[in-house]
């Protein structure tokens, strides 16, 4: 990495708090919730101090931050700003997808058999609809394309899909999966919380009809913020599975309002709910512009490269057992591994202020732009032991 580069994250480093040496914390844990950084915390402190007097109205900043999210959050994912709207969570843009989608009683939704429970129960729902949802089996508790492939019958409809699995990192190959669905005629979903913001996607290369991503983890936001991504032309045979008074346009003149007939959005926007957290929406947008100046491709780069310093210790150790994949293409800023009497091992960390996940009985790692080489050197020391 050049140096000018290096100088930019270590600059990014400290706006964490939780990366101050004084903490004593190494916090490898972005991939269950990031932590907020100091100018993202004064944002929220000055929203709650105006919040305390309502002397000021707050209502046109807010808009301009929305817009700043919608816009950041297309340059995050290669879309255009009208295909991007402010969603609460990642399960936000999935029910959007399984009660906007067109399917009729008899039509299938294919779901890997290792996806988050995000991705899966509002497709369970459906079956209340006369929907059939099939669970595909995983390989190695991977995604496998030839299962996918053999699966398609003449009732599949959609495929929902991670862009990143949870508990081992296990990066989907969208581009190739998004080019079988859409020449199979199938809409293609993808919950993208574990790799937005962290990981390099362009959902219009990977034909993504349907994208959605809850900020609070890569995205570095507080709980209850997130993005989704409907394509532009899908937008209009979307059923509508909710509406909002704020899914039309009032140019912010709220006193006004008996206007019955307003049309929605030509946008994403016609899918958001409102009244908005406008805190969170000030952060969240705060958030999203130290991302977009570190640039995610640089971000991807910097999290890889201290993995790889990782991988290169545990490789060395027998005592190791790798379970995430080192492919180019399938690997993620989470990592993870296993070793004999695991959870000991995990509590032990943990007993040091390390900061990280136990999942699927493996030890789960995730870094991210505000973490250096230091804090791996602290997570081996321990692991020498």
């Amino acid at each position: 990495m050049e140096k000018n580069l290096q100088a930019r994250f270590a600059a990014a480093r400290k706006l964490f708090p939780v990366a101050e040496s004084g903490k004593k914390i190494v916090y490898l844990n972005s991939a269950s919730t990031g932590p907020l950084s100091r100018p993202l915390k004064e944002k929220l402190d000055w929203y709650y101090d105006l919040a305390q007097y309502q002397t000021t109205n707050t209502d046109f900043p807010a808009f301009a931050a929305l817009d700043k999210i919608r816009a950041l959050g297309a340059g995050l994912i290669h879309a255009r700003r009208d295909e991007v709207g402010f969603g609460f969570h990642t399960g936000y843009g999935l029910n959007i997808a399984a009660f906007g989608l067109p399917l009729k009683k008899g039509d299938e939704v294919l779901l890997s058999e290792v996806e988050f429970p995000s991705n899966v129960y509002p497709w369970v729902a459906l079956k209340e609809r006369g929907i059939k949802v099939k669970f595909l089996k995983s390989r190695n508790r991977c995604f496998d394309i030839d299962i996918f492939l053999k699966a398609i019958s003449r009732k599949t409809r959609v495929l929902s899909l991670s862009f990143v699995q949870f508990f081992n990192g296990y990066k989907n190959n969208l581009a190739e999966i998004g080019k079988i669905c859409r020449e199979r005629g199938l809409y293609f979903v993808v919950d993208g919380i574990q790799g937005c913001g962290a990981e390099v996607i362009d959902v219009k290369k990977c034909q993504v009809d349907i994208f959605s991503a809850g900020a609070q983890k890569w995205m570095l936001s507080p709980l209850g913020t997130g993005l989704f991504y409907i394509r532009k032309d899908l937008q209009p045979k979307l059923l509508l599975p909710w509406a909002s008074w704020l899914s039309v346009d009032w140019k912010l003149k709220f006193s006004d309002l008996f206007y019955f007939d307003k049309p929605f959005f030509p946008s994403a926007r016609r899918f958001e709910l409102g009244t908005y957290p406008y805190a969170h929406v000030f952060a969240m947008a705060e958030a999203l512009t130290l991302i977009d100046s570190l640039g995610v491709k640089n971000i991807q780069d910097h999290n890889h490269g201290l993995i790889d310093n990782l991988v290169t210790f545990l490789s060395d150790h027998k005592r190791y057992r790798l379970v995430s994949s080192l492919e180019p293409q399938h690997r993620s800023s989470i990592f993870s591994f296993t070793c004999d009497r695991a959870p000991e091992l995990y509590r032990r960390l943990l007993k040091n202020k390390i900061i990280c996940s136990y999942r699927e009985g493996a030890i789960r790692i995730s870094v991210h732009l505000f973490n250096n080489q230091s804090d791996i050197d602290r997570l081996i020391t321990i692991l020498k032991k």
